[in-house]
């Protein structure tokens, strides 16, 4: 038997879902086959989907090739005009056993070459359990999918339908499976992840699942939470940050920018004072707490003096790890109908917001020289601090453990340790 071949483009949740699909196409007995799991949050990703498509079908020119994942979702027939493209399945019917039996018993007979239903009828949270996967250390659980918010220039929401979430007992369970494996960190994860509990009865929030966790499984070493909207964060979530040190001190927040009539246009539910002070009010309860941040650079409409709140922002949030996108319009989306900016000019506002990402990073690996730290092996020489800092070790340490270490230095990019 020749196993699948597996390629994953996107988010974190994509790279979940591929380890998913690997269990069903495993369990289905699928062959002699590549599957691209792709993202659809930019047009520049899905550009690199179809580079990837080309070069997979020719490295396997008698394998069969289907694409999947919100790429896929959202603008099907872009894939199925691809002669090198055999299937096109939607995101919902890959996390489904049938759809992969289907494809395992008879490829071109019985199965549909195209499967993509309507993503926004789906209700139920489809969500494929798998204890753990990436390192033998970290574990990510998806407790959430989908998105209710439709923000002007996202696409995602018609990739992945509208939000569920995992039964808090379902997650609780799964977790407890992965502190028995061994994992001494678990990250929640989700598309939309403070939304968790809107749809599930009496609509529990994000903090109370993350109490809920640290209280029934009191063997987990650390919880950390993946990125995250800063406006929906609620009193227990809050609660959790000051209270309990096993939740990581670091947060990746949803910004997208620092102006607020661009915020508006963006339909963003915060203005960028609800920002700074949710930065400072974490900062107080947690004075470790370092934050990332997702920021689009060349938003239509944005002048020199909208950016310029976009750059401030990151001093003023004092931002660490910055995700910069530049602008790239989604077909489909009312900012693609907007104003455009310039494409050069996009392009160097993205330069200036990643060189002030640089200097913060700079300003952060300088602040922790001579500092104790508990860093969890990703490897034998590489882990990461509590705030997600990449540690490098000059002697080797047990994979998967959590060492405590003073640290001697950095390299510009990465501190270090001996």
């Amino acid at each position: 038997m020749t196993a699948p071949i597996f390629s994953n483009h996107g988010c974190r949740l994509n790279a979940y879902e591929t380890e998913a699909m690997k269990d069903l196409a495993q369990q289905a007995g699928l062959e002699n086959a590549v599957i691209i799991n792709t993202c659809a949050v930019t047009a520049e990703a899905v550009r690199k989907a179809r580079q990837d498509i080309r070069k997979l079908r020719k490295a396997n020119p008698d394998a069969r090739l289907i694409v999947t994942g919100c790429a896929a979702q959202t603008e099907p027939e872009t894939f199925t005009k691809m002669a090198e493209v055999d299937a096109v399945i939607g995101n919902t019917e890959k996390m489904v056993g049938a759809t992969w039996q289907g494809l395992a018993a008879d490829f071109i007979g019985e199965t549909e070459a195209v499967q993509v239903d309507d993503i926004m009828s789906v209700t139920e949270t489809a969500g494929h359990l798998i204890d753990g996967f990436g390192t033998r250390s970290r574990a990510y659980v998806q407790v959430q999918n989908g998105c209710d918010h439709r923000c002007t220039f996202c696409i995602i929401p018609f990739g992945r339908g509208n939000s569920r979430s995992v039964a808090a007992g379902v997650v609780v369970d799964q977790i407890k499976r992965l502190v028995d494996k061994g994992f001494n960190e678990v990250v929640l994860t989700g598309v939309d992840l403070t939304s968790w509990g809107a749809d599930l009865p009496s609509e529990p929030k994000l903090g109370d699942l993350v109490m809920r966790i640290l209280r029934l499984v009191p063997d987990l070493p650390r919880l950390r939470i993946s990125s995250i909207d800063s406006i929906e964060v609620d009193d227990n979530l809050m609660q959790a940050i000051a209270t309990e040190p096993r939740l990581m001190p670091h947060l990746h927040l949803s910004l997208q920018h620092g102006d607020d009539m661009i915020l508006k246009r963006m339909k963003r539910r915060h203005l960028r004072d609800d920002a700074i002070r949710f930065a400072e009010d974490a900062r107080k309860l947690r004075p470790d707490m370092t934050f990332g941040a997702d920021i689009i650079a060349g938003f239509p409409t944005e002048t020199d003096a909208m950016f310029a709140n976009s750059l401030k922002l990151v001093d003023e949030c004092d931002l660490t790890w910055l995700h910069v996108f530049p602008y790239s319009a989604r077909q489909g989306t009312p900012a693609a109908r907007m104003p455009a900016v310039n494409g050069a000019v996009i392009k160097a506002r993205a330069a200036q917001l990643r060189e002030a990402g640089a200097q913060q990073v700079a300003k952060h690996l300088n602040a922790q020289q001579g500092i104790d730290h508990r860093i969890l092996m990703e490897s034998t020489v590489m882990g990461r601090t509590e705030q997600f800092t990449e540690v490098h070790f000059a002697q080797a340490q047990v994979e998967g453990s959590v060492v405590a270490a003073k640290i001697t230095g950095h390299d510009e990019t990465r501190l270090l340790v001996g």
